[in-house]
């Protein structure tokens, strides 16, 4: 039985790899892979020793078997994905210019947005030790929000802990639905992992402190807000801690904030302190910007050791 389970949307990714050609009017090539926050989520946090598994539903179609290969590559327990008759498996497009990466989501319909409160393998959830969901786990349609709080509450009577990832995707639900919702399953969770974009848009708030201020009095005792480029604030109800981020030569920063919460979960299931977890998770997510996709250039343990030995 995994120690982390991870719920949500995973999606066939189709990365732009040569922007500058396109921008002149050259060829446009696109790099086949894997995303969906939970998802690589599940991948960081096995690939950095992490026992992870997934709890989704995709189709019987391309993409859906392309996931299930990745996952069997990446030892991460498929038990508890479900496989659809009759809907698909999502797909999203990135692409890049001078301002950032752009996303272009095909998921309406979807196996995963079909997920309902019925769908949720309860047995699973029990034996775990960490439930790790998001905003988009439950911006996808109002059955999977109610599928994740369901999972919550299962997680919450077993005394399995859970992690929350607030990803707010405002062109999927409106804000002041996504801020109660969201903030309504913080309430429940014992690690929180909002950004700061995203809490400053929840919250109304500016500055880090206030922000973690906010989510402790939600009642999650341990708050790690990203700041980007500025790293992770990390605070509990007694001590807080601004943990910085490592520079590197990023090229595509889809999936950093996945790996960033993959990787801390593996570190903090593994006994870890959160500050000492934060620190390997700021490595990390640092090295998955150096290459192109959510899920290829998430880095293994001996990278991640690297670049803190680097620092040290």
């Amino acid at each position: 039985m995994p120690d982390l389970l991870c719920m949500g949307e995973p999606m066939l990714e189709l990365n732009q790899r040569r922007p500058a050609a396109a921008a002149a009017g050259g060829e446009t090539l696109y790099l086949q892979g894997h995303g969906g926050d939970t998802s690589n989520a599940a991948v960081a946090a096995a690939r950095n020793g992490a026992s992870a598994g997934y709890i989704t539903a995709i189709g019987r179609d391309a993409p859906g078997e392309s996931l299930l290969a990745l996952w069997a590559r990446e030892g991460v327990d498929t038990a508890t994905v479900a496989r659809h008759e009759a809907a698909p498996t999502g797909l999203y497009i990135v692409t890049h210019d001078e301002d950032g990466h752009h996303f272009t989501f095909y998921r309406t319909g979807s196996a995963a947005s079909l997920m309902a409160p019925g769908d949720v393998p309860e047995e699973a959830i029990r034996g775990a030790r960490m439930l790790h969901v998001s905003g988009i786990s439950q911006a996808i349609s109002t059955s999977a929000c109610d599928a994740v709080f369901h999972a919550i509450e299962v997680a919450k009577a077993a005394g399995v802990g859970v992690s929350y990832d607030t990803n707010l995707r405002l062109a999927l639900w409106p804000k002041a639905r996504a801020a109660a919702t969201i903030h309504a399953a913080v309430a429940r969770a014992d690690v929180a992992l909002p950004s700061f974009d995203d809490a400053r848009v929840l919250t109304g708030l500016g500055e880090p402190d206030a922000i973690a201020d906010f989510y402790l009095r939600l009642g999650c005792p341990l708050v790690l807000l990203k700041l980007g480029g500025k790293g992770v604030l990390v605070a509990t109800p007694t001590r807080r801690e601004r943990v910085a981020a490592f520079k590197v030569q990023a090229v595509d920063a889809t999936g950093a904030g996945d790996t960033f919460a993959g990787s801390f979960l593996a570190r903090h299931l593994a006994g870890d302190d959160p500050f000492a977890a934060a620190r390997y998770a700021n490595a990390a997510a640092a090295l998955s910007t150096t290459g192109y996709g959510a899920v290829a250039p998430i880095p293994r343990p001996e990278a991640v050791n690297a670049l803190l030995r680097g620092r040290a």
